[in-house]
């Protein structure tokens, strides 16, 4: 699917995020890179063969909770 240079990383590659933006959809929380991956805002991505990657947000120091 991509058409410019560099070439962007395969939608099976481990850096298939840094792939160009093509579609760009807030409201909706969701972007396609030009690799065929549906990005959404949560993290969590569709591969083109269908395959869904979980959210996969870091846990920053605010966004840690413990039990009392």
């Amino acid at each position: 699917m991509c058409q410019h240079q560099p070439l962007c990383p395969t939608a099976d590659s481990a850096d298939r995020e840094a792939a160009r933006v093509v579609a760009h959809r807030p409201e909706q929380g969701w972007s396609l890179l030009c690799n065929g991956v549906v990005l959404f805002e949560d993290t969590g991505e569709l591969l083109p063969d269908g395959q869904i990657i979980a959210p996969h947000r870091p846990l920053t120091p605010g966004r840690v909770t413990t039990a009392a």
